[in-house]
């Protein structure tokens, strides 16, 4: 097909509005959002969702994991769509772009091709992943990844939250276990545009980072059993202080990240101490290692190196400890085509660009194991994300969802 016409833009003052509006849905404390999945707020950001689809002609599906799948026709019946979105869910203290930018944006694309008049011989499917941030029920990606077959459903609906709610009965609770199959659904090609979460893209005063790649990661839970006691009246000789072991694996695992260098990292961000009181030594300390990298030896080797010495550290304290993988995905490379329509699309818009592999994990990475994928990534102020104070401009969304809009153009092939 002839490539789009370099004055093809999407409307960045409404997708701006759309953003700022989902943004008043499970309103944070400093000005992000609280839209944890499947919560009430989740439900209440679909239904608003849901209805901007239906105003826009798409038609909707809805998956045993709970994921929205919104279906903007092609003109061939037996052509297979493409599909573009990311998640409307969001951390505990997250930002107003991460995920819903893409979601949103997909919505975009849709709304200004119907606006143009223009028709696509592939259908067009916006898509808003259920739990990828699996900030409340871990793993990440869950949803993505039962599609991509690399999770079971028992599994996912097994999963519990801090106070023991289950995946399955939230999923029913809130009205959205859909019926649908997961990943009965055949794709032609995914496309995911996301916030860059990280700094390279503004140091680089780039428009655009066209992702190549996304890193692997580990998500290993460790358990520490130690003997609850008096801080001020157990002597330090006679203490089974699961605290002071979990502090020494994480400085441990800050000297494997350190010395694993270039391109990869490692540290801790969660932690539960049980009695979690201020004059009791934890009985029990439960934390999540965080470790990825784009290189599968090396992150394979760090995870084997801090299994090793996590034990040794443990048992040097007396203290018991056992180690559970709860989310992993290998390093992706996504598909050249699609990378290259990425490219030559930001080229033609005239925005700045530059190659970028994805720090984080993202819905992209389950994808890619079922059909062609690939990212495109807006900068984010100071890099910040999982974080209130996350910032994009509306010319930042706008570059890239005008990107989005002409690589889903090309893949979906315009008619006439």
């Amino acid at each position: 097909m002839t490539a789009p016409t370099d004055n093809l833009r999407i409307n960045g003052e409404r997708l701006w509005d759309s953003l700022m509006e989902m943004a008043k849905i499970g309103p944070g404390l400093r000005g992000g959002n609280n839209r944890q999945t499947l919560t009430d707020a989740d439900g209440e950001g679909r239904k608003l969702f849901e209805g901007w689809c239906e105003a826009s002609g798409l038609i909707m599906g809805v998956d045993k994991m709970g994921t929205m799948f919104m279906t903007r026709p092609g003109t061939d019946p037996a052509a297979l769509p493409v599909y573009v979105g990311s998640h409307l869910d969001t951390q505990p203290t997250g930002g107003k772009f991460d995920g819903v930018l893409g979601v949103l944006s997909a919505l975009e694309v849709v709304r200004s091709l119907n606006d143009l008049g223009i028709k696509t011989k592939h259908p067009i499917v916006v898509t808003n992943w259920a739990n990828e941030e699996g900030a409340r029920f871990a793993p990440a990606m869950l949803a993505s990844g039962v599609f991509a077959g690399q999770l079971t459903l028992d599994y996912a609906y097994g999963r519990k939250d801090p106070e023991g709610k289950t995946y399955g009965e939230e999923l029913k609770r809130i009205g959205w276990l859909g019926e649908e199959n997961v990943g009965a659904r055949k794709m032609h090609a995914y496309l995911e545009y996301h916030i860059e979460q990280g700094p390279i893209l503004e140091a680089e005063k780039k428009q655009i980072g066209v992702v190549t790649h996304c890193q692997g990661l580990w998500w290993l839970e460790v358990t520490l059993t130690g003997k609850e006691a008096h801080t001020g009246s157990t002597p330090m000789a006679m203490r089974v202080n699961a605290g002071l072991a979990m502090a020494r694996i994480i400085e441990m695992v800050q000297t494997v990240a350190m010395e694993s260098q270039p391109g990869a990292v490692g540290g801790v961000g969660q932690v539960f101490f049980t009695p979690n009181s201020r004059n009791v030594l934890p009985g029990k300390v439960v934390f999540t290692i965080d470790i990825r990298s784009p290189d599968q030896a090396k992150l394979d080797g760090m995870r084997a190196r801090i299994e090793e010495e996590a034990l040794l550290i443990a048992a040097e304290l007396a203290v018991g400890c056992t180690i559970e993988p709860v989310g992993h995905f290998d390093p992706v490379t996504f598909d050249p085509v699609l990378v290259g329509r990425v490219r030559s699309a930001a080229e033609r818009l005239g925005y700045s660009n530059m190659d970028i592999i994805s720090g984080a994990g993202h819905d992209a990475c389950w994808a890619a194991k079922v059909a062609p994928a690939t990212m495109i990534m807006c900068p984010c102020v100071d890099g910040l994300s999982h974080n209130e104070d996350e910032t994009i401009t509306p010319e930042w969304a706008s570059a890239g969802a005008d990107v989005l809009l002409h690589a889903v153009l090309e893949t979906a092939e315009i008619v006439g």
